[in-house]
């Protein structure tokens, strides 16, 4: 990251880390404008920063018709600006790949396996409220080559029960989740609390993904709501460290040049540390977050997003 990464590839540090939540709220693109448009990131110059297409599991019956038609519609892409399907060719025709979200825990598991057959599962992301029952039923019912993340409410992560929950999850081949963010300002964790979480996976070397909120990449408050934001890339630049003060300084930090300069400054070993640790996030619009980093000079594309577009 020392220099800047050649026009239109992704540096490391970005790859695959943005999961594509566009069903999901505040977005809550519909279905069948949703799929066409993943397939459109997923054929776009930036494809290597773009996850899977998450899916609750409510909605797979939903899904599997949108896929079944197949169809690539022009300018799908058009109400976040990233991408334009015109030119594409097949994009239709390579399986979706998926994550499959269970916000109903265990319960759902073995009907929404089943219900995801069509498509190519890239994960299951479980919520519960009791970690060990949910490490159990993932070991009893997900394929081996499927990964897997265990989200937990965040009242249960808050004191001894942080550690509790990570000492289960690290002893599984399973990623923790965690909530960064949400529709109330109650939902955003201040940075302690976030850091507590990102420290206490990082002393134990274990995986984390996080969801909501973050589809900037620097922290402000949302001049709209009010609510506090963090960014994504300080969650990037936390990701490594072991201390809670160093960490919830980075996540409070405000200023993108100091973040990007910090950026471009990390190691390759550095960048495997926190790509190890910190592997993606859910985002409902994926030309925000490439915005963010194209105008922080992290990312140089070939077909620059317009500030209208975004």
């Amino acid at each position: 990251m020392s220099t800047p990464s050649p026009e239109g590839v992704i540096p490391e540090l970005f790859r695959g880390l943005f999961d594509d939540a566009a069903v999901f709220p505040p977005g809550n693109l519909p279905v069948a404008e949703a799929v066409p448009a993943h397939r459109a990131h997923r054929a776009a110059w930036y494809a290597e920063a773009v996850g899977p297409f998450l899916c609750g599991a409510g909605r797979l019956g939903e899904l599997t018709a949108v896929a079944a038609g197949g169809a690539v519609v022009k300018d799908a892409v058009s109400a976040e600006g990233a991408a334009d399907t015109e030119g594409v060719v097949g994009a239709s025709d390579a399986p979706l790949r998926i994550g499959l979200v269970l916000p109903g825990g265990s319960a759902e598991l073995a009907s929404a396996l089943a219900a995801a057959a069509p498509f190519e599962l890239a994960g299951v992301e479980l919520a519960t409220r009791d970690a060990a029952e949910a490490v159990a039923e993932l070991d009893r019912l997900l394929p081996p080559h499927v990964p897997a993340a265990v989200e937990l409410p965040r009242e249960l992560l808050r004191g001894d029960g942080l550690d509790a929950v990570l000492d289960v999850l690290v002893d599984s081949p399973y990623r923790a989740k965690f909530r960064t963010g949400g529709l109330a300002a109650e939902a955003f964790p201040d940075e302690e609390e976030l850091a507590a979480f990102l420290t206490g996976c990082a002393r134990r070397g274990l995986p984390y993904k996080c969801t909501a909120g973050l589809h900037n990449a620097v922290r402000h408050t949302d001049p709209r709501t009010g609510f506090e934001h963090h960014g994504f890339l300080n969650v990037l630049l936390a990701a490594q460290e072991t201390d809670l003060r160093a960490a919830a300084a980075i996540l409070a930090e405000r200023d993108g040049e100091v973040l990007a300069k910090a950026a471009r400054t990390l190691t390759d070993r550095q960048v495997t540390v926190i790509r190890n640790s910190f592997t993606a996030f859910g985002t409902c619009s994926i030309a925000e977050p490439l915005g963010d980093l194209a105008a922080l000079g992290l990312l140089s594309s070939p077909d620059p997003l317009s500030q209208e577009d975004r």
